[in-house]
């Protein structure tokens, strides 16, 4: 690939849709975001279509041509064909479609799809915290619970697109049920979801809570930013429960660690803010499960995501393809 060549990386968000015009070396040229669900439910693809066009007319009315287009969606995908598999919750019309088909020939362009988080580590690989390494493990505790590996220089999709699922890798066997079907993964606990959900729970019968009253007195107003913030205040309740989620955190660290030994895991994601004051609690917690001298050779960070960091993933992706299927000839 030429070293001026333009993508548009697309990143398919349960609230929002982003995409953006990125440079070889990662830089965000143009962005534009919208709604996912701004055309109506079920309409998540003409929103997709709109965007991507918009975006492509905005870098040719500056002179400026695309060569591929990555796009990242919350759910499994078939990395051959680009057909997204099932379940995808946040986005249930996409499953089963062959989404990098149907815009290829909508656009002309070569398209490439793959699970956001996929191509969020591809991202943190090429362009960001783990650029230079040659093994690198994103965990991305957002609304759900994402993960990705990069592995001598190569994605982990697994033989159905479900490699990297860790969010659903069990932290506690006796724990309760996961919305996915299993129990005790590790999204009950560290999600942003799986935090609120676990205070909600907390709090019931605790009518003087201070967690409670700092939700209106409203459990269902209990949000993961509110839970960790009151957690620094001292809040009994929510310390509990922020406590946990670095102990499955740290957990899930060990795994990592001692199962696939990367140079560089990144936590990421919509938690992860919360999280940049807890790194010492939770590399505390992975001393508890990973072997010593694989741990202190893996460098942990924590670095809060947005939407620029995910519209470089999935431009990454386009890179990562084109480049694999060059050497492949």
């Amino acid at each position: 690939m030429e070293e001026d060549a333009l993508l548009l990386g697309v990143d398919v968000g349960a609230t929002t849709t982003a995409a953006g015009v990125v440079t070889r070396d990662g830089e965000v040229l143009i962005e534009q975001r919208v709604s996912t669900h701004r055309d109506g439910k079920g309409r998540v693809l003409p929103t997709i279509v709109g965007l991507i066009a918009a975006v492509r007319a905005e870098a040719e009315g500056r002179g400026r041509a695309l060569a591929a287009i990555g796009v990242g969606v919350p759910g499994a995908v078939d990395p051959v064909s680009g057909r997204v598999g099932e379940p995808v919750p946040h986005v249930p019309e996409l499953a089963g479609r062959a989404l990098a088909a149907e815009l290829t020939e909508r656009f002309g362009l070569p398209v490439f799809v793959d699970n956001d988080v996929n191509a969020l580590a591809l991202g943190e690989w090429m362009f960001g915290a783990g650029r230079g390494a040659g093994s690198l493990v994103v965990l991305a505790p957002g609304t759900s619970f994402g993960a990705g590996i990069v592995l001598d220089g190569r994605v982990v999709r697994g033989a159905a697109g479900f490699g990297g699922e860790l969010g659903h890798a069990p932290v506690k066997f006796d724990g309760g049920p996961c919305w996915c079907g299993g129990r005790g993964c590790l999204a009950l606990y560290a999600s942003g979801r799986g935090i609120a959900e676990a205070a909600r729970a907390r709090v019931a019968g605790l009518s003087d809570a201070p967690l409670l009253a700092a939700a209106g007195g409203d459990s269902r107003a209990i949000t993961a930013p509110l839970v960790f913030r009151a957690a620094r205040e001292g809040d009994p309740v929510a310390s509990s429960v922020v406590d946990e989620a670095c102990r499955a955190l740290g957990a899930m660290l060990g795994t990592v660690v001692n199962g696939l030994n990367p140079e560089v895991v990144v936590i990421t994601g919509g938690v992860a803010e919360s999280l940049v004051p807890l790194a010492a609690q939770i590399l505390a917690r992975a001393g508890e499960y990973a072997f010593g001298r694989a741990l202190a050779a893996t460098r942990v960070t924590i670095v809060p995501s947005d939407k620029r960091t995910s519209m470089r993933g999935a431009a990454a992706l386009a890179i990562y393809e084109i480049e694999r299927t060059a050497r492949s000839r």
